[in-house]
């Protein structure tokens, strides 16, 4: 175990002789495994980083929710658009029979949604919000939380009142630090009292956040939309319970919305059962590309960055000739001298790979300033990066060290 160490302490001094003496080849020779570590865990941190943000979005949708539409979630080209645009709305009346009879849901909700209004108090006004109608398990199909106030009680809910929940932006605006709980504020052309305020989440990147949204209850709603018109995007949002799997509430879903619609056996649905597990298998197909594209790119560069690697090798092989036939003539073992070019070599290229992760923090610290996008290099991505670099390594420095092993020490020596 001692020679062992005695040999990578070796490689190391001679791994940074060969740099100190020949700084600019050994530079030159780096830089292609600098460049290709850096593509590659630069390409998979970004990469991370977005699928951890686009999958915290979707996990907020909720991982055991199903949305009953008219169109179903496609992300593919040819898209039979035809098929569906006959298709019923989702309606009052499907979400209060759905309500009756199914067991394996935690919360049923009828939404809908317009965008682009203006909400008033006195003489503030915040213009393009989206306001939010639904029926009262709202709160047990959307994972949100209050910064202030309360939510609907069921009477308000079910009677239609004037109240409603703001979002934290919305609430800023408007009331500039101030309470806003019990305040009147007028939208869609009435006065609703103001019973609560969502808690701040921030913009995520499948723009799901409560920030500017104003939510009301449905049977108000009722009162001042056509809460049935295609262009308020009806829909019916089940949470299945905690301990029923997706796939059994969808089966349920599936055969009571047939049942509702009166759909006989063999005929194809007219409704849409729409889940988040789409949107995640489409995003790790997507990642999946973009880290083939990393490894290609980045691996023509590692590519030639062992072949320079290995150049380096062979004439530190030559010009250590003499020097192999000396420790060959006092009984150093073939092992001996192969291990030593072998992880000398392996040390190059660790400090090109260490050269290439630094390289990746400094574009991760860069773009964080310049942006509110942080990305994160993770232990996972350090860990790869400096495992592909031993493997270069010993990859690029075995025919050298072959080749230095198997010199005749007396010929070595005369050299």
């Amino acid at each position: 175990m001692m020679i062992i160490f005695r040999l990578i302490g070796e490689s190391f001094r001679f791994a940074f002789d060969a740099l100190r003496q020949n700084k600019l080849r050994t530079m030159l020779s780096l830089l292609a495994i600098t460049i290709g570590i850096f593509t590659i865990i630069a390409v998979f941190s970004a990469v991370d980083t977005f699928r951890g943000k686009l999958q915290s979005s979707v996990d907020k949708l909720g991982s055991n929710t199903i949305y009953i539409q008219k169109w179903p979630w496609s992300f593919g080209d040819n898209y039979p658009w035809w098929k569906y645009m006959n298709r019923p709305q989702p309606s009052l009346r499907d979400f209060e029979a759905l309500r009756e009879r199914i067991e394996n849901a935690q919360g049923v909700t009828f939404e809908i949604s317009t965008n682009d209004r203006t909400i008033k108090y006195r003489s503030s006004s915040v213009e393009g919000i989206s306001v939010w109608a639904a029926s009262h398990d709202f709160n047990k199909t959307w994972n949100f939380e209050l910064q202030d106030g309360r939510y609907f009680t069921e009477n308000e809910s079910k009677n239609g009142s004037p109240v409603c929940i703001l979002g934290s932006d919305i609430a800023d605006g408007l009331f500039d630090g101030g309470a806003p709980v019990g305040k009147q504020v007028q939208i869609l052309g009435r006065r609703l009292t103001v019973v609560g305020v969502f808690k701040k989440e921030g913009e995520d990147m499948l723009g799901t956040s409560l920030d500017k949204n104003v939510n009301i209850p449905i049977a108000f709603a009722k009162g001042v939309l056509d809460i049935q018109s295609e262009r308020y995007g009806p829909q019916i949002t089940v949470r299945g319970k905690d301990n029923v799997s997706l796939e059994e509430v969808e089966s349920e879903l599936k055969g009571l919305m047939r049942s509702i619609h009166r759909i006989r056996p063999g005929q194809e649905e007219d409704f849409a059962l729409n889940k988040t597990t789409i949107i995640s298998n489409q995003l790790d197909s997507m990642f999946k590309m973009v880290n083939i594209a990393g490894w290609v790119i980045g691996g023509f560069s590692i590519l030639v960055g062992g072949f320079s690697i290995a150049n380096i090798m062979f004439v530190s092989v030559k010009e250590r000739t003499n020097i192999i036939g000396i420790q060959k003539s006092l009984g150093a073992k073939n092992y001996f001298i192969l291990l030593q070019f072998i992880f000398e070599s392996i040390s190059l290229c660790i400090l090109g790979g260490l050269l290439g992760l630094l390289l990746v923090f400094l574009l991760a610290l860069g773009i964080g300033a310049a942006t509110d996008f942080h990305i994160i290099l993770g232990l996972n991505n350090i860990a790869l990066g400096i495992g592909i670099s031993i493997i270069i390594g010993t990859i690029s420095g075995f025919w050298p060290a072959y080749s230095a092993s198997r010199l005749d020490p007396v010929e070595a020596i005369r050299s």
